[in-house]
């Protein structure tokens, strides 16, 4: 019994424009003093372009992965440090200083605002100043509490949105079925850093412009 055996072949359709991409073949090729290049190597530098630009996209997806991942819900993982929760506490001590700094500045223009000397000097009359700047923004900030308070009590307390229950003879045992919500998945978004991470990872992209440029933006 004979087999027939039938070949179809597929149309080889290229990743980049053809024409824009045959120009630059041919420019590069007069440089280096070639007159023409056959359609095949236009579709092989289309399908190198594609595999190459494939190549780095499956890297920069490791690398968004790596950069989302949450290792401290991993138990194979030991949290050594809490870096946000030592910046917050640097915040905090600079808040406290500001805020002693600022009361040492405001005792002393109130000192300055009660002397009573009868030759005082241009430097006494500006802390005068400054004293009552200050006692007045204390008041206007006192005034905008007391409306703001105002306000709340007239509105009145917020209502907490109701949970929808279900109605009269529903019953909320799962119903065989029912369409469930499918669990949304987060979605990954590569930045300017992954980018840049990944140029410095390429041999070929480690020292050129293309990466300077990327440290400018």
């Amino acid at each position: 019994e004979l087999v027939a055996t039938e070949l179809r072949s597929c149309k080889d359709e290229t990743f980049l424009s053809s024409t824009p991409l045959r120009k630059r073949i041919l420019e590069i090729a007069r440089m280096h003093g070639l007159e023409d290049a056959s359609p095949d190597v236009v579709s092989l530098v289309s399908h190198a372009a594609e595999e190459r630009l494939r190549n780095l996209l499956e890297k920069l997806t490791v690398i968004v992965r790596h950069r989302m991942e949450a290792y401290k819900d991993d138990s194979r993982y030991e949290v050594t440090g809490q870096v946000r929760q030592q910046v917050k506490f640097l915040e905090e001590l600079d808040r406290l200083e500001k805020k002693r700094h600022d009361e040492q500045e405001r005792e002393m223009l109130l000192r300055a605002a009660k002397s009573r000397s009868r030759q005082e000097d241009p430097e006494q009359l500006k802390l005068k100043q400054k004293a009552k700047e200050l006692q007045q923004l204390e008041l206007e900030k006192i005034r905008n509490q007391e409306a703001n308070m105002t306000a709340l009590m007239a509105i009145g307390p917020r209502k907490k949105r109701k949970v929808d229950s279900p109605g009269p003879g529903s019953s909320s045992s799962f119903t065989p079925g029912a369409s469930v919500q499918p669990v949304r998945q987060r979605t990954k978004r590569a930045n300017l850093r992954d980018l840049i991470f990944l140029l410095e990872q390429e041999k070929e992209t480690c020292k050129s412009n293309m990466l300077y440029r990327a440290y400018l933006k």
